[in-house]
């Protein structure tokens, strides 16, 4: 199995490439702007370096957001260019659920027991992007995640306890990791990688998820900001 997988629903930029052996090259860097011009080069630059023809591969992997909504757009479009290019399934993952397997095998290499990661990545506007997750045996599994208030999170999730905090939106919204004083960790610095796209697919391909390109829809959350951008006639 070869798999190339992409992100650019945040602020960084990132591919990864994977094969049975796991990840085998990848490139992440934080650059705020730039995206659109820089992913395909980034894909060409990294598959000639591991001498794979994109004819070799046999899926493509994106985070399919939430995120910002240009980035969003950018990373589902290039991807589903590709995989339509190709003709391999297009296998969409959360950056939510991203940003918590990094957190997850964070706080699992520092040896802490945690019963799950709640993502909080600033969505601007007062909100956040929030996300649960549970972990089973290395898989990560989303609960639900959403576009909320830090009040209405608080409200939501304030009961349980022995989490792992991860995200932006945790320093961007000071409170709202005050009202968590007592999670097991808090990575604020954790993003979303094509690294971590990649394992996570990875897994649902394994496990027989074949998804046609055509099928993967964008997670924007905001629905007014992606109405607004594409007008009704």
């Amino acid at each position: 199995m070869r798999l190339l997988a992409l992100d650019t629903a945040t602020e960084a930029l990132s591919v990864a490439l994977m094969d049975e052996s796991g990840v085998i090259a990848d490139r992440f860097e934080v650059i705020g702007r730039g995206h659109a011009e820089r992913v395909l080069p980034w894909v060409q630059a990294l598959m000639t370096d591991a001498d794979w023809p994109m004819s070799s591969l046999d899926a493509i992997a994106v985070g399919r957001g939430p995120g910002a909504f240009t980035g969003v757009r950018i990373g589902v479009s290039a991807a589903q260019g590709l995989a339509f290019g190709l003709n391999v399934p297009l296998l969409g993952v959360s950056d939510l659920a991203a940003v918590a397997a990094g957190a997850a095998a964070r706080a699992t290499q520092a040896r802490m027991s945690f019963g799950g990661v709640l993502v909080a990545l600033d969505a601007r506007m007062g909100e956040v992007y929030a996300a649960l997750t549970r972990h089973d045996q290395g898989r990560v599994i989303l609960e639900w995640e959403a576009l909320l208030s830090p009040p209405a999170l608080h409200a939501r999730v304030g009961g349980l306890e022995s989490l792992v905090l991860a995200g932006h939106g945790f320093s961007a919204h000071p409170t709202l990791a005050e009202a968590f004083s007592g999670s097991v960790a808090c990575y604020v610095d954790e993003l979303p990688s094509a690294r971590l796209v990649a394992r996570l697919a990875a897994a649902d391909y394994a496990a027989g998820h074949r998804p046609a390109a055509e099928a993967l829809e964008p997670v924007y959350l905001r629905d007014d900001v992606a109405n607004r951008a594409t007008p009704k006639t």
